[in-house]
């Protein structure tokens, strides 16, 4: 990546540290494929938020990070910083050859690819996500789409309907680690929340008649998510790999008050040697730092808060309170937009710089960005 700036920028706090990690193939350890179409203006600015609803996207165009954003990219593709030039270029060229040079600049390693979003046949693919990216790309497997899935199949006159669902996510996890997957993801905080308990098959079952007589195979009842989500992380647990899970902020599907990772404290115990990975956490970055704090085998990141949240830096020294260097995690959860993948990569860099020159000499600064940019998700994926 080069690094571009003001003089001003690049001379204020972290400017040595910036330079010295700016070069570094980082591993984005959560992030989504981009989809093809452009858009108009409006879903432009959709993309830099978690509202759906296109009345909001207005709304978008006056936050602060969407303005820092319009300037960062202007610098970048050498135009005015106006919202008109910005998307001028983005609407005017190939959509490959501009996701590819977004995704290039953001200088990535290694890119774990979640495959439940966006829907099948609207983004480029992982092949071509490599491709933009000069990254090794390695799919992430969201448990809720492999029980959907099998929801489908037992849609019709299947007996003991239940058993052959939970055969389903059971099959599909075990044979994960030889289908070149780098870990499992759970959304059950958009679905049920992460207050997690303990299997109840006979609620699951009658759940599931009813999700049978209704016609639907959205994943939203909580007994049998649970059952489904207990039994994925029984089957991982002979030969773990890491868990990710959806914490936090995200588009209005979730409650966020049941978003809190702290309700993940008794599953965390009940696989103690199974990593579990918290995703974004915003605005409960400080629980997740604690939950890193105490437990071996909790990690955590603040994707989707970088680049979404004002104030990128804040987060980090909020992530670092408590947490060690050695369990935080760089990602993007950039979703539809390569512009998120830039921009997120940018931010944790400059916040990166900033906070761990403030707390450590150069060196072990830069020995601690470094790993939480790529050796940290290393050591803790088999992407090696």
């Amino acid at each position: 990546m080069t690094l571009h700036g003001s003089p001003e920028r690049r001379a204020g706090a972290g400017a040595e540290l910036l330079e010295a990690i700016e070069d570094v193939a980082a591993v984005d350890h959560h992030a989504h494929d981009v989809v093809r179409e452009v858009g108009d203006l409006d879903a432009f600015r959709g993309l830099f938020s978690e509202s759906p609803d296109p009345r909001q996207w207005p709304h978008v165009a006056t936050t602060l990070t969407y303005r820092r954003a319009l300037g960062e990219l202007a610098e970048l593709w050498g135009c005015e910083p106006t919202e008109a030039a910005v998307f001028a270029r983005r609407a005017g060229g190939d959509a490959a050859e501009y996701a590819s040079a977004l995704m290039s600049a953001a200088h990535m390693g290694v890119l774990l690819v979640d495959d439940g979003y966006p829907p099948p046949g609207t983004g480029w693919g992982l092949e071509r996500l490599a491709e933009f990216s000069g990254a090794r790309v390695w799919p992430v497997m969201r448990l809720e789409r492999v029980a959907e899935e099998g929801l489908q199949r037992v849609r019709g006159n299947v007996p003991a309907p239940l058993d052959a669902l939970r055969d389903h996510v059971r099959a599909a996890v075990r044979s994960a680690r030889a289908g070149g997957y780098a870990g499992l993801k759970t959304i059950a905080a958009y679905r049920t929340g992460l207050d997690v308990g303990p299997p109840r098959p006979r609620d699951a079952a009658r759940e599931l008649d009813e999700l049978r007589r209704f016609g639907t195979v959205r994943l939203q009842h909580k007994a049998l998510l649970e059952l489904l989500l207990w039994d994925a992380l029984e089957i991982n647990a002979v030969d773990p790999l890491p868990v990710q899970v959806h914490c936090g902020f995200g588009d209005p599907d979730l409650l966020l008050a049941r978003a809190d990772p702290s309700y993940l404290k008794p599953l965390i115990e009940a696989f103690p040697d199974t990593p579990i990975v918290l995703l974004h956490c915003y605005p409960f970055v400080r629980h997740a730092g604690w939950l890193a704090h105490v437990y071996p085998n909790v990690y955590f990141d603040v994707s989707l808060t970088i680049p979404h949240v004002a104030r990128p830096a804040e987060m980090l020294r909020q992530a670092l309170e408590l947490a060690p260097v050695s369990k935080l995690l760089y990602a993007s959860d950039a979703a539809r937009a390569p512009e998120l993948y830039y921009l997120a990569a940018r931010w944790w860099r400059e916040a990166l710089a900033e906070v761990l020159s403030e707390a450590l000499p150069l060196t072990e600064a830069e020995d601690a960005a470094v790993a939480i940019l790529r050796n940290n998700a290393l050591g803790l994926y088999p992407i090696a």
